[in-house]
């Protein structure tokens, strides 16, 4: 079971959706955290829609539906949702005042959110009877780890910044959500995978007591996993009010998905399991290249005029003379068993 979850790290969103629901030790807690908050933001979020309702209804239809602007994006017309027909003024205005629903019940649990997500990951460690001694300290899985950027990106922190957020959310997702059903929570969720599943990590980094360094690396050699979890757990949380919910049971999953990491890094450390090789291409010219181990890695060669460049998760900047002196290899990334065939790119090598 935890072998099959963690090739697929999206379904520890729905775990964490089942474990919160149907586990009182973890549900309790923070239901107690949430309750009182809830039921204020819920009364005052009504009363809001029922006396503004008819006013953002207008507000839609004459600014963001006038004279014909539905056929600018793609003949936009009534939605049918469980087969009855939803006037697209009605819809647009839902989803317009869906935003302003959530922030208001987001207000009114302010603090108490914030800490029952803490809760739930907390319930859900002392529930497997784990002490602060299963959380060792960081193996390394590749024998040689990938160059990485402590703390992310450069793209990330700029969009992290709430600024970039208050503009990402208001002039991109929203609009998009109105015009396009459900497209800006998928772009919304695309552009926060990577800071999402690295801030529903943190307590397991923090755990283990890892550096900057030790947490990029990491997150790099399980990039495809950190990035399909991320998007999972964004999305679910950008849903209009029920994704306050799941951003307590994303919290669930990603301690679940934690335990199943730590054992393996626990056989790592044992040396049951052996650091992963890299996986070696011969090129042309004799010289070797070695490419990440992941079965998701991308093996790239990029020709730019007379430099072959090849992309990938290692950068070392060696240089390879081909065999006439003039062609240069860039060397960014370095595997043993395949071949480098011009016009079919890395090939299994033929023993």
């Amino acid at each position: 079971m935890a072998k099959a979850l963690l090739d697929f790290t999206p379904a520890y969103c729905v775990v964490g959706i089942y474990r919160l629901i149907t586990d009182p030790y973890v549900r309790q807690p923070v239901w107690d955290k949430c309750r009182h908050g809830l039921v204020r933001g819920a009364a005052v979020a009504g009363v809001w829609t029922f006396f503004t309702y008819k006013l953002q209804n207008d507000f839609v239809r004459f600014f963001l539906l006038r004279s014909g602007s539905s056929s600018k994006y793609g003949g936009i017309g009534d939605h049918q949702i469980l087969g009855y027909e939803i006037p697209l003024t009605t819809y647009a205005t839902v989803m317009f005042m869906s935003t302003q629903i959530t922030g208001i019940i987001r207000f009114f649990l302010s603090r108490n959110l914030a800490i029952a997500r803490q809760r739930a990951w907390d319930q859900v460690v002392a529930s497997r009877g784990k002490t602060v001694d299963f959380w060792g300290p960081y193996a390394e899985e590749w024998t040689k780890p990938p160059n990485v950027t402590p703390g992310g990106q450069r793209w990330e922190k700029w969009v992290g910044g709430w600024i970039m957020r208050m503009v990402i959310r208001n002039a991109i997702i929203t609009p998009l959500s109105i015009l396009v059903p459900y497209a800006g929570l998928v772009f919304g969720a695309f552009i926060k995978s990577v800071s999402m599943s690295r801030t529903l990590h943190a307590p397991y980094f923090i755990a283990k007591k890892m550096t900057p360094l030790e947490i990029a690396i990491f997150m790099q050699e399980h990039k495809v996993d950190y990035y399909t979890f991320g998007f999972a757990a964004a999305l679910l949380e950008s849903l209009p009010v029920i994704g306050l919910l799941f951003s307590i049971s994303n919290r669930v999953g990603a301690a679940m998905w934690a335990f199943d990491l730590e054992k393996r890094q626990d056989r790592f450390r044992k040396g049951q399991e052996k650091p992963k090789a890299p996986r070696t291409v011969v090129l042309p010219d004799g010289s070797t290249v070695d490419f990440a181990p992941s079965k998701w890695a991308k093996d790239d060669f990029v020709h730019d005029g007379d430099e072959t460049k090849i992309t990938g998760a290692w950068v070392d900047g060696d240089k390879k003379e081909s065999a006439g002196g003039a062609a240069t290899t860039t060397a960014t990334t370095t595997t043993v068993g395949g071949e480098f065939v011009p016009g079919q790119g890395v090939v299994e090598k033929k023993l």
